[in-house]
Protein backbone atom coordinates (compact mmCIF):
# COMPACT_ATOMS: atom_id res chain seq x y z
CA UNK A 1 0.00 0.00 0.00
CA UNK A 2 3.11 2.22 0.63
CA UNK A 3 4.18 1.58 -2.66
CA UNK A 4 1.26 2.46 -4.40
CA UNK A 5 0.50 5.83 -2.44
CA UNK A 6 3.93 7.15 -3.31
CA UNK A 7 3.16 6.11 -6.79
CA UNK A 8 -0.45 7.49 -7.40
CA UNK A 9 1.22 11.26 -5.38
CA UNK A 10 3.98 11.25 -7.18
CA UNK A 11 3.05 10.03 -10.72
CA UNK A 12 -0.49 11.52 -10.59
CA UNK A 13 -1.15 13.75 -7.41
CA UNK A 14 1.02 16.22 -9.46
CA UNK A 15 -0.60 15.60 -12.40
CA UNK A 16 -4.07 16.13 -10.91
CA UNK A 17 -2.69 18.87 -9.03
CA UNK A 18 -2.37 20.92 -11.51
CA UNK A 19 -5.92 20.85 -12.66
CA UNK A 20 -6.59 22.51 -9.58
CA UNK A 21 -5.83 25.81 -11.56
CA UNK A 22 -6.91 25.59 -14.96
CA UNK A 23 -8.62 29.17 -15.13
CA UNK A 24 -8.94 30.90 -11.22
CA UNK A 25 -6.99 34.13 -13.05
CA UNK A 26 -8.80 35.74 -15.97
CA UNK A 27 -6.56 36.28 -19.33
CA UNK A 28 -5.72 39.92 -18.13
CA UNK A 29 -4.82 39.63 -14.49
CA UNK A 30 -1.58 40.55 -13.18
CA UNK A 31 -2.01 40.00 -9.41
CA UNK A 32 -1.20 36.75 -7.06
CA UNK A 33 -4.21 34.36 -6.71
CA UNK A 34 -3.80 31.86 -4.14
CA UNK A 35 -6.58 28.95 -3.48
CA UNK A 36 -6.92 26.37 -0.93
CA UNK A 37 -8.42 22.98 -1.70
CA UNK A 38 -8.99 19.69 0.23
CA UNK A 39 -8.97 16.14 -1.22
CA UNK A 40 -10.89 13.12 -0.07
CA UNK A 41 -9.91 9.89 -0.51
CA UNK A 42 -13.25 7.17 0.19
CA UNK A 43 -14.68 9.62 2.04
CA UNK A 44 -11.44 10.53 4.39
CA UNK A 45 -8.81 13.38 4.69
CA UNK A 46 -6.01 12.61 1.61
CA UNK A 47 -4.16 15.90 1.60
CA UNK A 48 -4.23 19.34 1.69
CA UNK A 49 -3.01 21.30 -1.44
CA UNK A 50 -2.73 25.04 -1.78
CA UNK A 51 -2.02 26.64 -5.39
CA UNK A 52 -0.45 30.47 -6.34
CA UNK A 53 -0.59 31.64 -9.77
CA UNK A 54 1.76 35.08 -10.75
CA UNK A 55 0.53 36.07 -14.58
CA UNK A 56 2.43 39.42 -15.37
CA UNK A 57 0.53 39.75 -18.86
CA UNK A 58 3.43 37.84 -21.25
CA UNK A 59 4.96 35.22 -18.03
CA UNK A 60 3.56 33.39 -15.61
CA UNK A 61 5.14 32.02 -12.66
CA UNK A 62 2.83 29.44 -10.95
CA UNK A 63 3.39 26.92 -7.17
CA UNK A 64 2.02 24.37 -6.01
CA UNK A 65 2.03 22.76 -2.33
CA UNK A 66 1.10 19.11 -1.36
CA UNK A 67 0.57 17.51 2.35
CA UNK A 68 -0.92 14.09 2.41
CA UNK A 69 -3.18 13.80 5.68
CA UNK A 70 -5.17 10.95 7.55
CA UNK A 71 -4.21 7.59 6.07
CA UNK A 72 -1.94 8.62 2.99
CA UNK A 73 0.16 10.66 5.49
CA UNK A 74 0.65 7.27 7.56
CA UNK A 75 2.24 4.87 4.46
CA UNK A 76 4.09 7.73 2.18
CA UNK A 77 4.62 10.87 4.92
CA UNK A 78 4.94 12.89 1.24
CA UNK A 79 5.24 16.18 0.83
CA UNK A 80 5.44 18.57 -2.11
CA UNK A 81 6.30 21.86 -4.06
CA UNK A 82 6.67 22.73 -7.75
CA UNK A 83 7.13 25.59 -9.37
CA UNK A 84 6.83 26.39 -13.62
CA UNK A 85 7.52 29.40 -15.19
CA UNK A 86 7.34 30.62 -18.89
CA UNK A 87 5.95 33.37 -21.23
CA UNK A 88 2.81 33.44 -22.92
CA UNK A 89 3.07 33.65 -26.78
CA UNK A 90 0.63 36.19 -28.31
CA UNK A 91 -2.64 33.37 -28.19
CA UNK A 92 -2.15 33.00 -24.66
CA UNK A 93 -0.69 29.62 -25.13
CA UNK A 94 2.16 28.57 -22.51
CA UNK A 95 5.70 28.33 -23.10
CA UNK A 96 7.69 26.93 -20.28
CA UNK A 97 11.43 27.57 -19.67
CA UNK A 98 11.81 25.81 -15.92
CA UNK A 99 10.15 23.47 -13.46
CA UNK A 100 11.37 22.20 -10.36
CA UNK A 101 9.34 20.26 -7.81
CA UNK A 102 10.95 18.95 -4.74
CA UNK A 103 9.01 15.95 -2.77
CA UNK A 104 9.77 13.90 0.23
CA UNK A 105 8.91 10.26 1.23
CA UNK A 106 9.13 7.53 4.26
CA UNK A 107 12.36 6.80 3.07
CA UNK A 108 13.47 9.42 0.19
CA UNK A 109 14.16 12.95 1.57
CA UNK A 110 14.50 15.98 -0.77
CA UNK A 111 14.22 14.51 -3.89
CA UNK A 112 14.36 17.06 -7.26
CA UNK A 113 12.83 16.78 -10.63
CA UNK A 114 14.34 19.81 -12.36
CA UNK A 115 14.16 20.84 -16.23
CA UNK A 116 14.87 23.82 -18.25
CA UNK A 117 13.52 24.07 -21.82
CA UNK A 118 16.46 23.73 -24.10
CA UNK A 119 15.77 25.19 -27.92
CA UNK A 120 16.22 22.66 -30.66
CA UNK A 121 15.41 22.35 -33.99
CA UNK A 122 11.47 21.94 -34.73
CA UNK A 123 11.11 23.42 -30.82
CA UNK A 124 12.11 22.96 -27.27
CA UNK A 125 13.51 19.83 -26.01
CA UNK A 126 12.89 19.40 -22.07
CA UNK A 127 16.84 18.72 -20.38
CA UNK A 128 17.51 17.76 -16.48
CA UNK A 129 18.81 20.71 -14.91
CA UNK A 130 22.05 20.42 -12.53
CA UNK A 131 19.91 19.92 -9.35
CA UNK A 132 18.37 17.09 -10.44
CA UNK A 133 17.97 13.81 -8.13
CA UNK A 134 16.26 11.31 -10.92
CA UNK A 135 17.77 8.27 -10.79
CA UNK A 136 15.73 6.78 -13.93
CA UNK A 137 17.43 7.89 -17.26
CA UNK A 138 15.50 10.61 -19.05
CA UNK A 139 13.15 9.08 -21.94
CA UNK A 140 14.18 9.96 -25.63
CA UNK A 141 13.88 13.12 -27.12
CA UNK A 142 11.15 12.31 -29.21
CA UNK A 143 8.97 12.22 -26.16
CA UNK A 144 11.01 15.47 -24.43
CA UNK A 145 10.35 17.76 -27.34
CA UNK A 146 7.47 20.49 -27.53
CA UNK A 147 6.09 18.83 -24.54
CA UNK A 148 5.21 21.13 -21.00
CA UNK A 149 5.95 20.19 -17.21
CA UNK A 150 2.58 19.44 -14.88
CA UNK A 151 2.31 23.17 -13.83
CA UNK A 152 2.53 24.72 -17.47
CA UNK A 153 -0.14 22.40 -18.86
CA UNK A 154 -2.56 24.14 -16.39
CA UNK A 155 -2.29 27.28 -18.41
CA UNK A 156 -2.76 25.51 -21.61
CA UNK A 157 -5.88 23.59 -19.88
CA UNK A 158 -7.27 27.28 -19.21
CA UNK A 159 -6.76 28.78 -22.48
CA UNK A 160 -8.68 25.21 -23.79
CA UNK A 161 -11.27 25.05 -21.53
CA UNK A 162 -11.60 28.91 -22.78
CA UNK A 163 -11.95 28.38 -26.28
CA UNK A 164 -13.48 24.93 -26.57
CA UNK A 165 -17.03 24.39 -26.96
CA UNK A 166 -19.56 20.96 -25.99
CA UNK A 167 -18.37 18.06 -27.34
CA UNK A 168 -15.01 19.49 -28.80
CA UNK A 169 -11.97 17.95 -27.45
CA UNK A 170 -8.68 18.99 -26.89
CA UNK A 171 -5.11 17.44 -26.16
CA UNK A 172 -1.75 18.62 -23.95
CA UNK A 173 1.38 16.76 -24.14
CA UNK A 174 3.21 16.45 -20.77
CA UNK A 175 6.30 15.55 -19.42
CA UNK A 176 7.17 15.55 -15.68
CA UNK A 177 10.28 14.40 -15.88
CA UNK A 178 10.44 10.48 -16.03
CA UNK A 179 7.01 9.90 -18.01
CA UNK A 180 5.36 11.21 -21.18
CA UNK A 181 1.36 11.52 -21.02
CA UNK A 182 -1.45 13.56 -22.67
CA UNK A 183 -4.25 15.20 -20.97
CA UNK A 184 -7.38 14.76 -23.15
CA UNK A 185 -10.10 17.07 -22.76
CA UNK A 186 -13.84 17.26 -23.82
CA UNK A 187 -16.22 19.80 -22.66
CA UNK A 188 -19.35 17.75 -21.82
CA UNK A 189 -22.97 19.54 -22.42
CA UNK A 190 -24.45 21.34 -19.89
CA UNK A 191 -27.39 19.18 -17.91
CA UNK A 192 -28.40 22.45 -16.18
CA UNK A 193 -27.91 26.22 -17.73
CA UNK A 194 -28.92 27.40 -14.26
CA UNK A 195 -26.46 25.93 -12.46
CA UNK A 196 -23.47 28.43 -13.08
CA UNK A 197 -20.50 25.74 -14.00
CA UNK A 198 -19.19 24.18 -16.29
CA UNK A 199 -18.41 20.05 -16.78
CA UNK A 200 -15.07 18.45 -18.15
CA UNK A 201 -13.77 15.21 -18.71
CA UNK A 202 -9.98 14.43 -18.85
CA UNK A 203 -8.31 11.95 -19.48
CA UNK A 204 -4.98 10.82 -18.35
CA UNK A 205 -2.88 8.93 -21.04
CA UNK A 206 0.32 6.91 -21.08
CA UNK A 207 2.40 7.39 -24.22
CA UNK A 208 6.27 6.38 -22.95
CA UNK A 209 7.91 5.43 -19.13
CA UNK A 210 5.13 3.59 -18.06
CA UNK A 211 5.00 0.08 -17.12
CA UNK A 212 6.87 -2.40 -18.94
CA UNK A 213 9.90 0.24 -18.80
CA UNK A 214 13.02 0.57 -15.84
CA UNK A 215 11.54 2.69 -13.22
CA UNK A 216 13.22 3.76 -9.33
CA UNK A 217 9.52 3.29 -7.94
CA UNK A 218 8.85 0.26 -9.21
CA UNK A 219 5.92 -0.59 -12.60
CA UNK A 220 3.69 2.81 -12.40
CA UNK A 221 0.19 2.10 -13.65
CA UNK A 222 -0.41 2.35 -17.24
CA UNK A 223 -4.08 2.57 -17.55
CA UNK A 224 -5.73 5.67 -19.03
CA UNK A 225 -7.25 7.99 -15.73
CA UNK A 226 -10.25 9.65 -16.11
CA UNK A 227 -10.49 12.82 -14.64
CA UNK A 228 -13.96 14.90 -13.87
CA UNK A 229 -13.33 18.25 -13.37
CA UNK A 230 -15.87 21.02 -12.38
CA UNK A 231 -15.32 24.78 -12.94
CA UNK A 232 -17.66 28.10 -12.42
CA UNK A 233 -19.21 29.44 -15.48
CA UNK A 234 -17.25 32.82 -15.72
CA UNK A 235 -14.63 34.00 -17.22
CA UNK A 236 -12.53 32.57 -14.20
CA UNK A 237 -13.09 28.83 -14.81
CA UNK A 238 -12.82 28.70 -10.91
CA UNK A 239 -12.26 24.94 -10.57
CA UNK A 240 -14.82 23.73 -7.77
CA UNK A 241 -14.35 19.66 -7.66
CA UNK A 242 -12.18 17.24 -9.24
CA UNK A 243 -12.71 13.26 -8.86
CA UNK A 244 -10.13 10.65 -10.63
CA UNK A 245 -10.23 7.31 -8.99
CA UNK A 246 -7.59 6.01 -6.84
CA UNK A 247 -7.32 2.16 -5.69
CA UNK A 248 -10.91 1.75 -7.39
CA UNK A 249 -12.23 4.43 -5.04
CA UNK A 250 -12.20 7.73 -6.04
CA UNK A 251 -10.26 10.84 -4.65
CA UNK A 252 -12.19 13.96 -4.52
CA UNK A 253 -10.30 17.43 -4.55
CA UNK A 254 -12.85 20.22 -3.02
CA UNK A 255 -11.81 24.38 -3.65
CA UNK A 256 -12.05 25.78 0.05
CA UNK A 257 -11.23 29.65 -0.37
CA UNK A 258 -9.25 32.12 -2.22
CA UNK A 259 -6.59 33.78 0.07
CA UNK A 260 -5.30 37.28 0.52
CA UNK A 261 -1.57 35.94 0.31
CA UNK A 262 0.19 32.65 0.61
CA UNK A 263 0.81 33.49 4.12
CA UNK A 264 -2.39 33.93 5.11
CA UNK A 265 -3.67 30.97 3.26
CA UNK A 266 -4.59 27.72 5.05
CA UNK A 267 -3.44 24.16 4.01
Amino acid sequence: MRRGWRQAWTRHGAAVGLLLATGTAGPAAAEDIVASYSAYWAGLPAANIRLTLRNGGVAYHDEIEIATQGLPHLFTRFRATAAAEGRLAADRTAEPSRYLAAYDLRKRRDSRVSMHCVPRPGGTVAERGPDDTSRKPPLAETFRKNSVDPLSALERIREALRAARPGRSFSIPVYDGARRFDIVGRVLPKSNPADGTLRAELTLRPIAGFRGETSEDGDPDDAPRKVELIVTDDARLLPLSITVPVFFMPLVIRFEELCPTASTCSK
